[in-house]
């Protein structure tokens, strides 16, 4: 055993069916209640459009908040957070922005004269980044990636889109995948914010069912609800640097810096081994 395989052996092991790219029903879940509207992307066009939007998040447990919501998904280059903008200067080359939402971090970069291919499962995220600006945004699942979409130098998974690899097992079969669609010098921009820093009961108490479970404890099942229209549940992971390093081990894929190096909201720059 390697020294990074032994320093992270107390990972969260995978339960049940192991078919990799699929995300399995939580038991607290009922599925009854599965709708699959794109309470999401509406929020996005309507902001877009001029109309004012607020996100709101549930969680599985049922808990219910209001999320960053649509002001923060357009903000300019210069209203961001200072690590955000840092980050994106490690980006190069052929990129992929996975959820891409209405195309912040990729109209930026597409203006930066970079090529940039933007993805969301959200059909009105893609018309609202395509109205903004956005040359080459498509439908599309992050599970559905491959080599067929070309050669990538640089993968960006920002706005906390490091969420998205959902679970250890998705999340290593994702990266191995990024791996083989991408260059040699490529690298993967990921944010995510540390579960750890939080003091609230509501979540110190979800954090700790998670472990109980066998899962990371901000290992979450939401979706988003907009008006009268609720999307579908999705897991959705935040995870500390430390775990953020230990999903890498083993996917041919290290951390070559954090940025900022402490703190609640980060970015791991990620180069090949």
């Amino acid at each position: 055993m390697s020294e990074n395989e032994s320093r992270f052996s107390r990972l969260p092991k995978p339960q049940g069916n192991t078919r990799p790219p699929e995300l399995l029903d939580d038991r607290r879940i009922d599925v009854k209640s599965q709708r699959n509207e794109d309470a999401f992307g509406q929020m996005l066009w309507d902001h877009h459009q001029g109309k004012r939007s607020v996100e709101i998040v549930e969680r599985e447990d049922g808990w219910v908040g209001v999320a960053g919501g649509p002001t923060a998904y357009f903000k300019s280059y210069d209203d961001w957070r200072p690590h955000e903008q840092e980050a994106v200067k490690h980006a190069r080359g052929r990129v992929l922005d996975v959820g891409c939402g209405p195309g912040r971090h990729a109209i930026h970069q597409q203006d930066q004269g970079l090529d940039v291919f933007g993805i969301d499962v959200s059909p009105l995220a893609i018309r609202t980044a395509r109205a903004r600006g956005l040359r080459n945004a498509r439908l599309f699942q992050v599970t559905q990636v491959s080599s067929k979409l070309g050669r990538f130098d640089t993968i960006i998974m920002m706005g906390n889109n490091f969420g998205l690899f959902a679970n250890l097992k998705r999340a290593r079969w994702l990266l191995r995948r990024f791996h083989g669609m991408t260059g040699p010098d490529a690298r993967i921009i990921a944010e995510s914010a540390d579960p750890y820093t939080t003091t609230k009961e509501c979540h110190l108490d979800y954090q700790k069912a998670n472990r109980k479970r066998g899962k990371f404890s901000l290992q979450m099942t939401i979706r988003i609800r907009y008006e009268q229209l609720i999307g579908p549940w999705f897991e959705y992971l935040k995870v500390s640097q430390d775990e953020m390093e230990s999903i890498l081990v083993g996917t041919g894929w290290r951390i070559s810096k954090f940025i900022p190096d402490t703190g609640d909201i980060y970015c791991g720059i990620m180069e090949k081994v």
